[in-house]
């Protein structure tokens, strides 16, 4: 059972990363407009080093309007935990504090974050200097309780993170491993050659998962098709079902008693607000199996503090 699990009480939990336009109180207006139970947001712009003040009135408001209680922030694109640039490790470092204390101070559990690309040091020194940059992360921040998720990678280029053993590497070095898990991208996972598709092939996957990251470390799930077939390590993310994936992997994944209570975020192609969200939205729901959903429960700790 993963320690990051929500009370059912909280609706399906599938939800999407939206939009903040107009302040990031605005996400919650968006969830209303899509019935949804979980939401992701960026707390500042995402291609930026600095974002905008968070002032104490702005947490006020956001608390609010809150009506969703699963929220989670996705940690700006920039940052490279792994980067052979010290100038650059140090813009990083100074990123994701700022990251984790935004959303400790607007009440969101944790903050997902890509684990960086070791630039030619090799994959080795990559996790190690991961799991020592968030040490050092950790102490600049000892009475946060926000917890940092390590999203799988499509295996581009030198990016850490494609394979559970390196997440589970990176996990079982840092210090304080209550503040780190990961989040599951199907597209990534897929691209990165983990199969999907089928029960046995699902199976094979999730064991491994547990035997390398466990799956108490899982904290979310972002759903997304693949455009590319298995193993491309190419991400490129579909609308659900209409990709290499196809709708079996995801009725697997949305079943599986083991991962009742995680939150499941779209972030499939958006041209036009709302109109895919609610395309993808209604598909996943209809992969819902109530008896199958009913009869694999189990007690569900209350971890609903944010």
């Amino acid at each position: 059972m993963s320690r990051f699990r929500y009370s059912e009480k909280h609706g399906d939990l599938i939800g999407a990363h939206l939009s903040t336009k107009g302040g990031l109180h605005t996400a919650f207006d968006r969830a209303a407009e899509l019935n949804v139970s979980a939401v992701a947001i960026f707390a500042k712009n995402s291609n930026q080093w600095k974002g905008k003040e968070l002032t104490d009135d702005d947490c006020a408001l956001f608390a609010k309007k809150r009506t969703v209680r699963p929220v989670f922030t996705h940690a700006s694109y920039l940052i490279n935990l792994a980067t052979t640039n010290r100038e650059f490790h140090r813009k990083s470092i100074a990123a994701m504090i700022d990251e984790l204390d935004r959303a400790e101070r607007l009440s969101i559990r944790a903050v997902v974050l890509h684990p960086g690309a070791h630039m030619g040091a090799g994959a080795n020194a990559g996790i190690d200097q991961i799991a020592r940059s968030l040490d050092q992360i950790h102490a600049a921040l000892p009475h946060h309780r926000v917890a940092t998720l390590l999203e799988t990678s499509a295996g581009q280029g030198s990016c850490i993170g494609c394979s559970f053993d390196e997440l589970g590497q990176i996990i079982k070095s840092v210090s304080d491993r209550t503040r780190v898990g990961i989040c599951f991208d199907t597209c990534h996972a897929f691209a990165s050659g983990y199969d999907l598709r089928t029960a046995a092939a699902y199976n094979e996957t999730i064991e491994r998962l547990e035997q390398h990251v466990g799956i108490k470390n899982v904290g979310l799930f972002h759903l997304n098709d693949s455009k590319k077939p298995l193993g491309s390590r190419v991400d490129r993310h579909e609308h659900i079902g209409d990709g290499h994936l196809g709708l079996e992997a995801f009725a697997l994944l949305l079943n599986d008693p083991r991962f009742r209570g995680i939150p499941k975020l779209l972030e499939t192609p958006k041209k036009v607000e709302h109109e895919s969200d609610r395309r993808n939205l209604a598909t996943l729901r209809s992969l819902l199996n109530s008896r199958a959903h009913e009869a694999g429960s189990a007690e569900i700790r209350p971890t609903d503090r944010i």
